[in-house]
């Protein structure tokens, strides 16, 4: 028979030897693919409407603080932690990880925001006009990155300011009380709960009414077109709504996709101390749910690369001349 515990192990080591290289390689290219995003999208030189390119610039800007603060400054040092043994007299991981938490909500939130965003925009013509503009774009964005810091400040209390050096739903040192804390171990649950547990519920949501909404009028679209003998001609509404879907599917999928392995250990180990739960998932499960997560900020450049034209020839221009895109830049 198979000795479960002894495979688990195995695996487990396998996955340590996969991140030394797997980490590297994301900070090496999720750090400058979501510079060159922010950099491209901000010229507006995409043909994209001004709150939409807003959206996709805050989510740019967030996916990059977390590969800073959770990628760089978090999972390289406990890969590499006999070369990280001076942050055990850094007590500044409460902050941190507040920042951390923080930036995290920021980044799943926006992508909630835009999905919102172009649910109203294709099924809600009333509202588009008060809500798809550039300034509500601003003040959604501004009052997400506000809630999610005041959500996140309890991290600050929960935990200690010393740094655990160990993989876990906690990389600082926690408290017995708080770790065993049913208080805490509530405010814990309603995180998890809400970020990305809330943000799931309300993406499949948006997107399931904008495909039912779209299925719809295409029906009336292709009745009244065969109707009036056009059934051949080119529809550049259903066009242009198609290629906002396939940007809109690709996005908030992608999320989903790789967050969900995090989303599922995460409530997992919590019921556990809960005593909700006999078992504890298999601690490769948790390397998995991190490895994922942190490709979810890596990865919206190259959706943007396969589905947005303008996006991939100013992309194509600044990976073939660098130095006169940061002049252009410079200048502006």
């Amino acid at each position: 028979m198979v000795d479960w515990h002894q495979l688990q192990t195995q695996i487990l080591f396998t996955f340590h030897e996969v991140e030394k290289f797997y980490y590297p390689i994301l900070i090496v290219v999720g750090v400058p693919a979501n510079i060159m995003t922010i950099i491209i999208f901000s010229r507006r030189k995409c043909g994209l409407s001004k709150n939409v390119t807003r959206y996709l610039v805050a989510m740019a800007a967030a996916d990059l603080l977390v590969i800073v603060t959770d990628l760089l400054l978090r999972h390289i040092p406990i890969v590499f932690w006999h070369r990280f043994l001076f942050l055990e007299s850094l007590h500044v991981c409460n902050i941190h990880a507040t920042v951390l938490f923080a930036a995290s909500d920021c980044s799943v939130w926006f992508t909630v925001s835009f999905t919102f965003d172009r649910f109203v925009s294709i099924c809600c013509q009333r509202l588009k006009t008060k809500h798809c503009t550039g300034k509500m774009a601003a003040v959604v964005l501004g009052t997400v990155t506000a809630l999610s810091c005041l959500k996140n400040i309890s991290w600050y209390f929960m935990l200690s300011g010393k740094y655990w050096l160990l993989n876990g739903p906690w990389f600082c040192d926690v408290e017995y009380g708080s770790l065993y804390s049913r208080a805490w171990g509530v405010i814990e649950m309603l995180h998890y709960i809400i970020t990305p547990g809330m943000a799931f519920v309300m993406v499949l949501l948006f997107n399931a009414l904008t495909v039912r909404h779209i299925l719809v009028v295409s029906k009336a679209r292709r009745q009244l077109r065969c109707h009036n003998s056009l059934e051949n001609s080119r529809d550049p509404e259903m066009e242009n709504r198609r290629k906002s879907i396939i940007l809109l599917f690709l996005i908030s999928g992608n999320f989903m996709l790789l967050w969900s392995t995090y989303a599922v250990d995460s409530l997992w180990n919590r019921a556990w101390y809960f005593n909700l739960s006999s078992k504890t998932p298999p601690n490769f499960v948790q390397e998995i749910g991190f490895m994922l997560q942190q490709l979810s900020c890596c990865t919206n450049t190259f959706i943007y690369a396969l589905t947005q034209s303008k996006f991939r020839v100013h992309l194509q221009n600044m990976l073939r001349c660098p130095s006169n895109c940061c002049c252009r830049i410079h200048r502006v």
